[in-house]
């Protein structure tokens, strides 16, 4: 027996990608994505729009590059990855939790449409193996 751990989700980027150097100088990249979903409410009648916010995160160095140049606000982008639930302890000694998706070497983050600004073409998908050589509100320490 075995399990799967997989995810894919397409949305708009909430907000430029935010990359951080941890204290090894290693750098990752957070990436806010939002999906919608639309349904009937059962009272009234009208639809009803819900929003839900994912947090991606990867730390492999030339995907962290290619985010850092390419991931802008609005973008519709596709990401597939893995589910993590990471535990730590705040400033104020207590404990939080986060649910991320992960990408790591096999997973990929595609752009799904081109750069409104700059008139850059589509991107190919950006993946571990396919990226350069070089990787909400939640305080998570690095």
């Amino acid at each position: 027996m075995y399990s799967i751990n997989s995810v894919t989700i397409v949305g708009h980027l909430g907000a430029d990608a935010d990359i951080r150097t941890m204290q090894n100088n290693q750098q990752v990249a957070t990436l806010s994505i939002a999906t919608d979903h639309s349904y009937k409410d059962r009272n009234t009648g009208e639809w009803v729009k819900r929003t839900e916010w994912h947090r991606v995160v990867t730390f492999q160095q030339g995907l962290v590059s290619v985010l850092e140049k390419h991931a802008r606000k609005g973008r519709l982008t596709a990401v597939q990855g893995m589910l993590r639930t990471r535990k730590w302890t705040d400033q104020n000694n207590v404990e939080r939790y986060t649910t991320e998706i992960l990408v790591t070497p096999g997973c990929q983050i595609q752009f799904l449409e081109k750069l409104d600004d700059r008139g850059e073409d589509d991107m190919p998908p950006a993946s571990g193996h396919d990226a350069p050589p070089a990787d909400l509100d939640d305080e998570i320490p690095f």
